[in-house]
Formats: structure tokens, C-alpha cells, sequence
């Protein structure tokens, strides 16, 4: 049996809503705000177009969430230096903290609606794992080290979109700022847990 294809308006309308989507979450003052009324009527489709192809605004914003996310997932599963499985540990941890610190800083109101979905842990959610375990593998690369289980969570903490929006939304520190505090404090981490067996 073969797989039907979507048709085509189906597929307009999913880009449509996406990318709607993707506006009005750049542009809100707070996540909270953007309801499926809004980025249904922003796409030029019914409500029901929303619910029948995402499920409900948590799945809306895992799919735009996916979407963004694609090009870094690709980069860190098969790419080149300095995100790719090839890269030395000791360049490939720092790299990733940073594309996703990046990816945040770039996304703060998508993030944070992601991270505030209800109920759902983020632990759960399938881009942590993916993350979590690209780190937790890298550092165990890493002669000596110890608790890579561990450590991936701690440094993966430090790019929650909550703290990006803190420390970016209310205390104003520079994209660049955040990148270089990122940078040392994941040098010390990865010099501290490497000496400590």
C-alpha cells in the first residue's frame, strides 16, 4: 500500500500557518498572547484547519519549533566541523551549547511558548533529548571525564529560555555577553569535571 501524499492546499495551508505562526511569535511582547485565533486568522484559514493539522496549540508550536530547529539537527547529526560528529569533543561541546544558545537567543518567544506548554516536562520533549544526548556522547569522548549523564544536563540548564530571556529580556546583557559567559563557563566545567577522576 502506498503512502498518500498531502494535497496540495493542505500543504500550502500547514506553510501558511507556520509561518504565520513564526511572525506573530517574533513580534508578540509575551508567548501567552499568540492564540490559535490569532495565528488562524494571520494565515488566512479556519480554526479548525489549526486543530485538524496540528492538534492543539502545544503541537502548533512543537512543529514550528521542529521546523526552525531542522537545519541545526541536520548540522549535528551528519555536518561538518564544528558541530558534526567528527569534531574533536573538546571543540564540539562548546560549539553545540552555542548553536543552541543561539538558536534561542534568535527564537526567545517561540523558546519560551515551547518551554511553557503545560504539563509537558521539556525533559521530555524529543529536541532535549536529542541535545542532551549529542552532549552527554561528546563528553564521554573526552578522556577522564566523569558524569557525562549529568554534565549534559547542567550545561544544556544554562540555555534554558527562560534564563535567555532573563538574562537577555530584563538584564539586558548582549547577545555577544551571553555567548562569551556561555563559552567560559562551559571551558570550566569541561576543565573541572576532566580533572576530577
Amino acid at each position: 500500500m502506498t503512502e498518500r501524499k498531502p494535497r496540495a492546499d493542505a500543504t500550502r495551508n500547514r506553510e501558511a500557518v507556520l509561518a504565520a505562526a513564526d511572525t506573530l511569535f517574533a513580534q508578540c511582547e509575551s508567548p501567552e498572547s499568540v492564540t490559535m485565533a490569532d495565528i488562524a486568522a494571520a494565515a488566512g484559514v479556519g480554526k479548525a484547519t489549526l486543530f485538524r493539522g496540528f492538534g492543539d496549540r502545544t503541537g502548533l508550536i512543537q512543529a514550528l519549533y521542529e521546523t526552525r530547529l531542522a537545519p541545526i539537527r541536520l548540522a549535528a547529526e551528519e555536518g561538518a566541523p564544528p558541530l558534526g560528529p567528527t569534531t574533536p569533543p573538546l571543540q564540539r561541546v562548546p560549539a553545540l551549547l552555542d548553536a543552541v544558545l543561539c538558536f534561542k537567543l534568535d527564537n526567545r518567544h517561540l523558546a519560551l511558548a515551547l518551554e511553557g506548554t503545560g504539563g509537558d516536562s521539556p525533559y521530555a520533549a524529543e529536541h532535549y533529548a536529542l541535545w542532551h544526548g549529542t552532549l552527554r556522547t561528546a563528553l564521554e569522548r573526552i578522556p577522564g571525564f566523569t558524569d557525562s549523564d549529568f554534565t549534559a544536563h547542567a550545561l544544556l540548564a544554562a540555555t534554558r529560555a527562560d534564563l535567555v530571556e532573563h538574562l537577555v529580556g530584563q538584564q539586558r546583557t548582549t547577545r555577544e555577553q551571553l555567548r562569551a559567559d556561555l563559552a567560559a563557563f562551559t571551558a570550566r566545567v569541561l576543565r573541572s569535571r576532566a580533572t576530577d577522576g
